[in-house]
Formats: C-alpha cells, sequence, structure tokens
C-alpha cells in the first residue's frame, strides 16, 4: 500500500495521484508537482489515502511543495498569456487555413511547454503553425486532438435531464459506455434519449450499469419459454430492480413471477 494525494490542474480536471512525501497537505491547498512535462501548479482534491501499489501507474512522481503567494501569481500570469495564446493561435490557423479549433491551452509552471487541445475532423498537418507558434513563444509547442465528449466538458450545457453536464460539473474522467448498458436496462434505442449534447452515449449509463447487471441474475428474457404453477408460458415483461416478471400462460392468462433471491 503507497500514501498518495490526488491532485488536479484544472477545475473538475482529471485526478492524478502524487507522493506526499512528508507534507501534510488538505484539500484546497495549491502545490507545485513534478509531471512528465515538467512542474506543474495543481490542486488538492483527495485527501491523503493508501492505495495497492498494483492500481497506480508507478513510479509515483512527487508534491514538491505547497504554493507560495509568489507562485500562485506566476501561475495565474500564465493562465491570462495561455488565453492571449490561444487567441494568437487562432489567428495563424485562419492564416493556414487548417480545418481544426482550438478548445484551450496551458503553460507548464515553468513555461517549458505550451500544450494546445484541438478539435478536428481529421489529421491535421500543423507543423507550420508549431513553427510560428515556437518562434512567438519561444518554448516547446504540443498540439493535442481531443474527441468531442473532452469539447462538451471545456464547453458545458444542460442534460436532457435539465440539470448540467456531468462532464462539466462533476466527472473528472470519462469512463467506457457501451450500448449493451442501454440494453442491460432495458432502455428503448432512441438516439436521442441516449446520446448525450457530444453525440456519443450518455454517460450517466455506466452509473446504475453494476445494479441492475446484479437484478438481472437468474431472470429470463422476455420471450423465452418458463414454467409457472399454472403452466407453461411465454415471459411478456420483466422488472429487473423489482426482481419479478410476467407470464402470459394459454388457456390462463397473466401470471406474475417473483424472484426470491434479492441481489
Amino acid at each position: 500500500m503507497l500514501k498518495v494525494v490526488g491532485i488536479s490542474f484544472k477545475p473538475k480536471g482529471r485526478i492524478y495521484y502524487f507522493s506526499p512525501g512528508n507534507l501534510s497537505l488538505k484539500k484546497q491547498d495549491a502545490v507545485i508537482v513534478e509531471t512528465d512535462r515538467g512542474l506543474q501548479f495543481g490542486q488538492v482534491e483527495e485527501d491523503m489515502i493508501e492505495i495497492e501499489e498494483e492500481k497506480l501507474k508507478l513510479p509515483l512522481k512527487n508534491i514538491v511543495r505547497l504554493a507560495t503567494k509568489k507562485d500562485r501569481q506566476k501561475h495565474n500570469k500564465n493562465l491570462e498569456d495561455a488565453k492571449e495564446a490561444i487567441k494568437k493561435c487562432r489567428e495563424l490557423i485562419q492564416k493556414y487555413n487548417l480545418k481544426m479549433y482550438i478548445i484551450d491551452s496551458s503553460f507548464t509552471f515553468e513555461r517549458e511547454q505550451l500544450l494546445f487541445h484541438f478539435l478536428a475532423d481529421s489529421r491535421v498537418d500543423f507543423r507550420s503553425l508549431a513553427r510560428d507558434l515556437a518562434s512567438i513563444y519561444h518554448t516547446r509547442i504540443e498540439l493535442r486532438q481531443i474527441g468531442v465528449r473532452d469539447k462538451a466538458k471545456e464547453i458545458g450545457g444542460m442534460g436532457i435531464c435539465g440539470r448540467q453536464l456531468c462532464c462539466a460539473s462533476f466527472l473528472s474522467e470519462f469512463d467506457s459506455v457501451s450500448i449493451n448498458m442501454a440494453k442491460n436496462q432495458s432502455i428503448a434505442l432512441n438516439p436521442s434519449k441516449i446520446n448525450g449534447v457530444c453525440g456519443r452515449l450518455l454517460c450517466c449509463l455506466k452509473y446504475e450499469d453494476d445494479n441492475y447487471t446484479a437484478s438481472r441474475k437468474g431472470m429470463p428474457k422476455i420471450g423465452t419459454k418458463v414454467e409457472t404453477e399454472k403452466g407453461e408460458g411465454t415471459v411478456s415483461s420483466i422488472d429487473i430492480l423489482n426482481r419479478k416478471y410476467h407470464v402470459l400462460v394459454p388457456n390462463f392468462g397473466d401470471v406474475e413471477v417473483l424472484l426470491d433471491e434479492k441481489c
């Protein structure tokens, strides 16, 4: 078991685990951490916990120090300059007539790298764009293509449930979502009902899938032949969460069957 602290680099961003060393940290503390990109300014989102080594990407990077007032000022300056870099990048994209859209940008803490996230329908040759940006900002430039789910997270909006998008409010990373999850929950496969504003399957299909999977154990499928106390019939409907189903028995009618075990 290793002691780790959860750190994010932007609001509602993905949480990464770091070694706290000898530092005493609490939620909302600002810290400077060591990453593959260089030093980064982050915030503690999860208190120190112990996690099995197998569940972590080793070796763990270190939290260098608690952020000072000077560190915060430097970080805020980086944020402002990154916003200006987006504007400049978009101007250059128009110059080179590139079919890409910049979502966001960020400097590493020591400005060793300037990273841009962009959307594009296909592969883009941005070598000239990268050279121009490098000559302007005198740092290493990285342009990284992202997906439509990431775009929805950055832009935000309202879901079909009437609430703020999960990805924009609390989800720190995206889980894999499949059409089988909708089928497992007996949801009609209507794209307007099961797709989010990003056009991909709703993230919330994942939330209750484990409960539905557990409740489905031992339940027959609709259309199968089963024996009841009134005779053999065909399963006409199922109530997954209440673990019961209805059987249409010839010469008798509808029979409700309640499974004994609750999952």
